[in-house]
């Protein structure tokens, strides 16, 4: 039997002490043993985006990276990005703005916008395309996405 390993994780400002075996990926930890299901997990080979969260403010695809690897980091998913019963201004955009359809690639894309609007907060439209290039969506046609990104911009002013 593989051994597990502790390690300590901040999960949305909160701290988790978990034990885990050294191939358990961070988006499996982040579903199934913390229960955040927001977090979706697409291609599970870092194609599609779907499992995007920030760790330590930086987009990370969680299906690709061992939670092991993630000891003593900080990790934001979709959940956290909600204050209470306020949407995150990055959220509003998106549900403004009609970009959500299916749902599927949404936190992944979302959380993509919002490192991309921590970064540069006056993004150009290629700026937009090139941050947004690891996130696939099948049903929007990425107009309404990229709409999104430009109204939260304006909110986030």
């Amino acid at each position: 039997m593989e051994k597990k390993h502790q390690i300590h994780l901040i999960v949305n400002g909160e701290l988790y002490d978990l034990l885990v075996r050294p191939n358990r990926t961070l988006a499996d930890l982040i579903r199934n043993d913390i229960g955040l299901t927001g977090t979706k997990k697409g291609c599970d080979q870092g194609d599609c985006g779907a499992c995007t969260v920030l760790a330590n403010g930086k987009v990370v695809n969680s299906c690709l990276v061992l939670a092991v690897e993630m000891d003593g980091a900080s990790v934001i998913t979709i959940e956290g990005l909600q204050q209470g019963h306020d949407l995150h201004p990055v959220q509003e955009a998106f549900v403004e703005k009609g970009a959500i359809q299916c749902g599927f690639c949404t936190p992944g894309m979302i959380m993509t916008t919002k490192a991309l609007l921590d970064e540069n907060p006056c993004p150009s439209q290629a700026d937009i395309k090139h941050y947004l290039e690891g996130n696939l969506c099948r049903c929007t046609g990425y107009v309404k996405i990229i709409d999104a990104v430009n109204k939260a911009a304006d909110l986030l002013k």
